[in-house]
Parts: structure tokens; sequence; C-alpha cells
């Protein structure tokens, strides 16, 4: 069945409240002097949100540059396969340079600029951030350097190069497990050397007030869309709504315009990596309990000392040990719930949705696809297989063919 927007809302908003905060997460946990910088931010952001004009030139970049409305593509053949016959993929990897991030990415260099900033730092783990940071800059006229950790680099070449041949400066991350974690330390510590005339982009919804609201608000245009197709489709709204969680942005920008539908369940994947026993995953919303990271407070994955753990996935994009505050808040409203696929489980998804559709999903979308399994078996057992069901394809997966050849990659059978 597809259910009617007669429906009754769930009274989850307005969040974040007036000081950033979603329930008792967020906040602005930061060095005095980075407050000027947000401070100056949140105004700007709350200035042009209302702008006809800033918003009619973002709207066209969107449309004529980004490649939107995405496609909502009903995957049959896979549904088929899974039990799900209403299945429908929200094809984000066919932006321009190819996942979810360019929304944001674009967003925030657009208002850097009208904020009369020169350059743009960003922080990148998978990379795709990185490249749609270097795409807008280049496209605005903005200086841009990305932080990566050595290991993704390694991992990520292609997008390395990407970025390069984009002409901004990629400044590889030597310090800590040299991964998301770390090239978000860094670009914090430039950021503050450098006010003035730079905008930090961060890629998702964490970090300081107003930054999770903000990365939510420009992702946001996924669930609307989808809102709208499937209406047309169906006539109506979804029932399960599936995506991938590292930061979250993808998952809140699907999420966000249905938060308030109580009856349309919002499923978040985390990366389970080797499993949840041990500490080989990047689970922070399961296994995680409340911390300070990276200027917010939110779930993240702590060692018996309170240190921030080291964590683990295949999907370099999975590979952080914390959360947007709003996904903590979800999870602890019991409004939104949280599962994990492991690396393995990971791959054979990307498998089956390569053979049976001919798409090849990033490794962090792989994950979302990876809980259908799971997913089609409870619907089944509650007689609800028929209801429609829609999973974020948040990037392609032309960035991750090295890791996938690292794991036997080619040959794997459909099925």
């Amino acid at each position: 069945m597809v259910l009617s927007k007669e429906k009754k809302a769930l009274d989850l908003s307005p969040f974040p409240d007036g000081s950033g905060y979603y329930g008792m997460f967020g906040g602005r946990f930061v060095p005095e002097t980075l407050m000027p910088a947000l401070e100056e931010l949140e105004q700007a952001y709350m200035h042009f949100q209302n702008d006809q004009a800033f918003q009619a030139e973002l709207q066209f970049y969107l449309e004529h540059y980004v490649g939107r409305p995405t496609p909502l593509y009903q995957a049959a053949r896979l549904g088929e396969v899974l039990g799900l016959p209403r299945l429908y993929l929200k094809r984000e990897d066919l932006n321009h340079t190819g996942s979810h991030k360019m929304n944001n990415a674009l967003g925030q260099a657009l208002l850097a600029k009208h904020m009369g900033k020169q350059r743009l730092i960003a922080e990148t783990g998978a990379g795709q951030h990185g490249v749609a940071v270097a795409t807008a800059a280049a496209l605005l006229g903005l200086a841009c350097t990305v932080f990566m950790g050595e290991e993704d680099m390694s991992r990520q070449e292609p997008n390395v190069l990407r970025m390069q041949l984009l002409q901004a400066e990629v400044r590889p991350v030597h310090s800590g497990s040299k991964t998301l974690k770390d090239a978000t330390n860094e670009a914090l510590r430039e950021w503050i050397a450098v006010l003035e005339h730079t905008h930090y982009v961060i890629g998702s919804v964490v970090g300081p007030h107003p930054y999770p609201r903000m990365v939510r608000d420009f992702q946001s245009i996924i669930g609307q869309e989808v809102s709208a197709q499937v209406r047309e489709r169906e006539g109506g709204i979804p029932s399960y709504l599936v995506a991938c969680i590292g930061g979250g942005s993808n998952a809140l920008g699907l999420f966000a315009p249905f938060v308030q539908e109580k009856e349309v369940q919002l499923i978040g994947v985390e990366a389970g990596g080797r499993g949840l026993e041990g500490n080989q995953h990047a689970a922070s919303l399961q296994r995680g309990r409340p911390g300070v990271l990276h200027g917010a407070l939110s779930y993240l994955l702590q060692d018996q000392e309170g240190q921030v753990a080291s964590v683990h996935s295949i999907s370099a994009g999975l590979d952080y040990p914390g959360v947007g505050p709003e996904h903590s808040h979800l999870k602890m409203s019991k409004r939104a719930r949280y599962v994990s696929a492991t690396d393995t489980e990971a791959l054979e998804a990307f498998h089956l949705l390569a053979g049976k559709e001919g798409i090849l999903p990033a490794l962090e979308s792989a994950h979302a696809l990876a809980y259908l399994h799971p997913l089609a078996a409870e619907m089944k057992s509650a007689g609800r297989q028929g209801e429609v069901v829609v999973l974020n394809l948040s990037g392609r997966g032309d960035k991750d063919l090295s890791v996938l050849m690292q794991h036997g990659g080619v040959g794997r059978a459909s099925e």
C-alpha cells in the first residue's frame, strides 16, 4: 500500500533550536577564535535562505549544471530477486561529479561567494565531497584546498587526480589514522588561521552549528523530489526510506521532508566493517555513546578512556567515528532506526545491483543496498512486501574500482 498524506504528523520540529541543539545533541564546542566566523556564517545563511535572488541562482545551477531533478528509478529486476516489487532507487549517482555531495558543495560555495570569501577549504574521505567542492570552486572562480588522509588518498586515487585537474590543492594528512577524522582536524586548524577570506565547506551534517542544519537543508532537495516523484508514480508517499550513514548527509537529505510523517519508516545503514563485536567497524549510532567531536555533541565511538576510537570500513566515506547530531536525536527519539551492513555484505550488494540493473553503486551506497535483504524478510513477515521502498543511491562506484579489485571484484555472480 501507499500511505496518503492525510496521516497524522509526528511533531519533531522545529529543529534545531536557537542554540543549534537537536534535543540534547548539537551545539558549538569550538575555540573562542571560531565563534565570530560561525556567527557570521549563521547570519549570512539565515539571510540568503530567504533571499529570492540567491535561491533563484542556486536553483539555476542545480537544474542546468548539476542535472536536477535526479530520476527515481524502479529497480524491477533487483526487486524481483529480493521480493520487493515496488523498490525505487533515487539516482543521486547521476548528479554532476557522481554523488549527492554536489548539492551541498554548490550551496555552500555560492553562499561563500555572496559573503565575499575568495577561498574554499574542505575535508574529504571518499573524495566525492572534495571533488564537488573543487568543481564548485572552479565554477564560481574561487581558490580551493582539500584536506585528505593519506590512507584515503591511496584508496581513492582517481578522485585525487580529479581534484587536481580541477585546479584544487590536495593537501595530504599524515597524522592519526590518516582518514576522514584526521582530515577534518587539519581543515579546522587551517580555518582558524584564515577566517577572514576563507570558508570551510563541511561535507556532512556534522560540526558546530549552523553546519548540521545548513547541510541538511541543502541536501533536503533529495527528499523533496522523492516526495513529488512517488506521489506522481504511486499516488502517495513511501512506506520505507533507506540510506547509508557515515556523517549522515545523504540520509538526512532523504529523510528530512518525511520526518513528521510518522508512518514512513526511516532506516539508516551504518558501516559494520568486519563485525560489531570488535572495534573494526564505524557504527557510531549502534556502538557509540554521546560525546563531543569536531564541534558538536553527538554519538561517537570512544575507547574506555573516552578517547575517539579507531574505526574501519571498506568504504572511505563511511570510515568516520561520529555522526551528525540530528541523527543522534532521531535515534534517541526512536523516530529513525539504525542498522548496519558488513564489508562483505556491502560487496555482495554491489555485485547484485551491478548484475541485475547495470548500475555500479558507490561502496557507501552498497551498505544501504545490503540491508534490503533483511528488510524484505521483515516486510514479508509483516505482510507488507508490496509497499513502496525508496533507497537513496548516494553515489556511483567508479571511484571504488581499485578497492573492488583488491577484494576480487571481477567476475562475481549476480545472485
